[in-house]
């Protein structure tokens, strides 16, 4: 998977955006307190995985959210054949919950 972001703004890219009234952003504090506590994966894990589902795919989004306690990433890519993915995985354990084509 190609990312052209680096670790900072990578960290603080997958936090800016919201995609749902239900689930709330996790800030940039919060989501490094999660992290160290080991209470969520490094997103970098999360990527890992995604990477191995969709080879060579372009990370287009990503944000970590909470809703109602469950801490979920989710990720946009790109595929090599020109496909939008939106994945939902569950941040503590790398379970993928959701794995849609994006409209």
């Amino acid at each position: 998977m190609r990312v052209l972001l680096g670790g900072a703004a990578l960290v603080a890219l997958s936090l800016a955006w919201a995609t749902s009234a239900l689930a709330l952003d996790v800030d940039q504090d919060e989501a490094l307190r999660l992290r160290q506590s080991g209470e969520v994966l490094p997103f970098q894990a999360i990527l890992r995985q995604a990477d191995e589902r969709y080879p060579g795919a372009r990370l287009l989004e990503a944000e970590l959210d909470d809703d109602d306690g469950e801490f979920i990433y989710e990720i946009e890519l790109l595929t090599g054949d020109g496909v939008v993915r939106e994945l939902e995985i569950d941040a503590r354990t790398g379970r993928v919950l959701e794995d849609e084509v994006d409209d």
